[in-house]
């Protein structure tokens, strides 16, 4: 038993009708979302949740460690009580989590303005901790009878994610701490007194006992602890020309993107249990450049006078203008290769592809909700809006949104086309419907 397993549980009255808007806009609150839609077996079971949570079916509900419990009213009024499950992590678990989190002041700073830090997250997944839910990780338990998630306990998954974009604590107290227990431990945590400094220990062995050893090797040093950041490279910092060819600004980038890369490998090698990665599939020269141009712009979506040249060398190189560029890099920061595909890319929907594309539009909104959408090939651009919706080959939706003449992304890929438009809509636009 957990020493932390006093009965902690809080309950949520039951939200309004979610109508015309996504069940998610946090990160977080997208990726619980994917291990439901991604995990669940029958897609139309999950299709009938997002419909009852979006036309206000779910009652209020109930979060305590390891289960979510809520009453959902189906179309005919019967109710069912829907449990939804998810492991609890163990002691050991939060005490590497709490050491993680009091780091960096920025983690508890963020927590306390409930925002969910993704490095914390990424963090907790190299020392073997995953808090967000994966594939297979959300059980489901209904009276209704069904084995595998069914749309009553669907709908209180996408119930939770409303909850989940409010207050990431519900997450912490489903994985079994509660906020304030939680808040008592890293602040305990981070005023603890330290103990006073040994005195710093020579390195290595005196000569005269090492000669003295002969040939008698010492054991191997312990592997050392994984650094909290990848290291900084060293710039050029000199009043020597660089040879021909070489742009020191350009360096620096490739080099700090190293940095970073060799960290995450290290992570990964150093963490208990790690098994080597299958590789993955290169990059073509064009997406490279796209990777690289993302990392120069940042999140900022500019680039100081060094970094400019260096946009303009990739620009030149994958045969694109500045802004064209852009475009891709703000792709790439949203999904990848895949992402860039879709901007780049337009194909026929046809065949069993249009089938569930049809599908997937027809159970997004209720009749009387549905905004009007033109298609042209794997585009549905929203009548009246500057909005748009773009098919992937894998099933998912991206949102776009027109700025400045040219259609450009706005957000990470969703299964539901309601939630990826969502996304695309300036805050306090409203889709025209009819």
């Amino acid at each position: 038993m957990n020493r932390h397993d006093s009965v902690e549980e809080r309950t949520f009255a039951a939200l309004p009708p979610a109508h015309g808007t996504g069940f998610a806009r946090t990160w977080w609150g997208r990726a619980w979302l994917t291990a439901l839609e991604d995990g669940a077996l029958d897609g139309e079971q999950v299709r009938t949740g997002r419909r009852l949570a979006r036309a206000g079916a779910v009652g209020a509900v109930s979060v305590r460690p390891g289960r979510i419990t809520a009453v959902v009213q189906d179309r005919d009024h019967t109710r069912h009580r829907a449990d939804v499950l998810l492991d609890r992590l163990s002691d050991d678990q939060w005490d590497r989590l709490v050491d993680l989190a009091v780091e960096r002041a920025g983690h508890v700073a963020a927590l306390l303005d409930r925002e969910m830090p993704p490095d914390l997250v990424e963090d907790a997944e190299s020392a073997g901790i995953d808090l967000l839910p994966g594939l297979g990780d959300l059980e489901a338990q209904c009276d209704c009878g069904a084995w595998d998630q069914c749309g009553h306990t669907a709908a209180v998954c996408y119930q939770v994610a409303r909850l989940l974009d409010q207050d990431p604590f519900v997450l912490l107290l489903l994985r079994g701490r509660a906020e304030q227990s939680l808040l008592d431990d890293l602040q305990a945590r981070g005023s603890a007194a330290r103990p006073d400094a040994e005195p710093l220990r020579t390195e290595g062995v005196d000569a005269a006992e090492a000669y003295a050893a002969g040939n008698i090797l010492p054991p191997l040093p312990a592997v050392p602890e994984l650094p909290p950041e990848p290291g900084v490279p060293p710039s050029w910092d000199t009043d020597a020309p660089p040879p021909a060819g070489v742009e020191p600004s350009a360096l620096a980038i490739l080099a700090a993107g190293t940095a970073a890369a060799a960290h995450l490998l290290l992570a990964e090698a150093l963490r208990e249990g790690a098994e080597r990665r299958a590789p993955t599939a290169g990059l073509t020269v064009g997406q490279d450049a796209v990777r690289l141009a993302e990392g120069v712009l940042g999140v900022s979506g500019t680039a100081d006078r060094p970094g400019a040249a260096v946009l303009d060398r990739l620009a030149t190189g994958s045969g694109r203008d500045r802004a064209e560029l852009a475009a891709a890099a703000r792709a790439w920061r949203h999904g990848g290769a895949a992402a860039l595909s879709v901007l780049e890319e337009e194909w026929v929907v046809e065949g069993e592809a249009f089938a569930r594309a049809r599908a997937a539009l027809d159970s997004a909104w209720e009749e009387d909700e549905r905004p009007v959408l033109r298609a042209r090939a794997n585009r549905w651009t929203v009548v009246g809006t500057a909005c748009q919706l773009r098919l992937g080959r894998d099933g998912r939706w991206w949102p776009y949104r027109e700025e400045g003449g040219r259609w450009m992304p706005a957000g990470d890929a969703a299964h539901d086309p309601a939630t990826a438009l969502a996304v695309a809509r300036p805050d306090g636009e409203e889709a025209p419907s009819y």
